[in-house]
């Protein structure tokens, strides 16, 4: 019997202050807290130069720990267009470096993070964190970022099985002469509406 080898994902939890992150190790259905923590930038500085040091600090983290996949949540849009805004230039960041890394990248919206750790979509901080150290003991976050962080990364490890069957049957997937004709004429009557 072969082993399976674990997978390592990285959640990220966006923010331009503090962007959380969390590493869990996967193999199967079984979660293993590997690392967490919070990448920060100085709200002294100017816009471009915090998100420098968001780049620097999540490209740190995505060299140090060799993630084999990302998740990252999605912007929450509030009555702050501003506060929105400056979350969604760190929310690209966040896409942008592991991306360049050349990794795959996926996105969770927060109640559907909160529903699946906790099983609620309005689930708190407090619920999230409790699960997180039910589903993995082990884990030592010290603020709500990493451990909402470690929520999206094992969000992503309940997901992975359905983003696998949505790429084997996406146009494309399939090869052989048939699939292109296929793939062709399904375009073709999409373009007609």
């Amino acid at each position: 019997m072969t082993s399976q080898a674990p997978t390592r994902i990285l959640g990220i939890d966006p923010g331009l202050r503090r962007t959380g992150w969390g590493l869990i190790s996967v193999v199967g259905t079984k979660l293993a807290y590997v690392d967490c923590g919070v990448v920060t930038s100085n709200g002294d500085l100017p816009l471009a130069l915090r998100l420098r040091e968001l780049h620097e600090g999540i490209s740190r983290i995505v060299q140090g720990f060799a993630p084999d996949e990302v998740a990252v949540e999605e912007t929450f849009v509030n009555k702050d267009a501003q506060a929105t805004l400056k979350l969604g230039h760190a929310r690209a960041i966040a896409l942008l470096v592991p991306a360049l890394a050349g990794l795959p990248v996926f996105e969770y919206a927060a109640n559907l993070v909160k529903k699946t750790v906790v099983g609620s979509g309005h689930a708190d901080k407090a619920q999230i964190q409790a699960m997180v150290m039910f589903l993995m003991p082990k884990a030592e976050f010290k603020t709500a970022d990493a451990a909402d962080a470690l929520a999206i990364a094992v969000t992503h490890a309940s997901h992975r099985g359905a983003h696998a069957i949505r790429r084997r049957h996406a146009p494309g997937a399939v090869a052989g002469p048939g699939a292109a004709r296929i793939a062709a004429a399904l375009a073709k009557a999409v373009a007609k509406g």
